[in-house]
């Protein structure tokens, strides 16, 4: 089932990318840097966008059955120019991933990143949050390849 990770760029998508590679079938990823995600274009379908632009998030979820969310994605330093703080950079994800008919989302960061409403767990998709506070990379990557390859959530 593809998957679509949202963030591949940071530092925890480039963990995630590869422990993704034996469970899913298509991997995409969504990145606002593309030469952070170039070595990636040999077994991952690439897009390279303003990453809170619903619309484009979207637009490259459509036909994925997973979004895996990165949430340092919303508070690091690039640019965004749809949202202008990290609850209406979540309302626009919801937006594109509702649209495109997302049946899954899968938001991985620390417990205090999330913003107060997160609108993702509202968009009647599967919905988990994989907390990275306190733990290892591993222990993580455990969990985030779990959720995605679990039949149900």
């Amino acid at each position: 089932m593809p998957v679509l990770v949202i963030g591949a760029d940071t530092r925890l998508g480039h963990a995630i990318v590869p422990a993704l590679q034996p469970a899913s079938g298509e991997i995409r990823l969504f990145a606002s840097d593309p030469e952070a995600v170039d070595g990636y274009r040999s077994f991952a379908k690439v897009a390279v966008g303003d990453i809170s632009d619903g619309t484009h998030v979207g637009g490259a979820a459509i036909g994925a059955f997973c979004a895996i969310v990165i949430v340092a994605a919303a508070h690091d330093e690039r640019e965004r120019h749809f949202a202008r703080d990290a609850e209406e950079l979540f309302a626009q994800w919801a937006d594109g991933l509702a649209d495109a008919g997302i049946r899954r989302v899968i938001v991985v960061g620390s417990d205090d990143e999330l913003p107060e409403r997160v609108r993702l767990d509202e968009i009647g998709a599967e919905y988990v949050f994989v907390s990275t506070s306190g733990r290892d990379t591993g222990a993580i990557l455990a969990d985030v390849a779990d959720a995605e390859a679990a039949e149900r959530l």
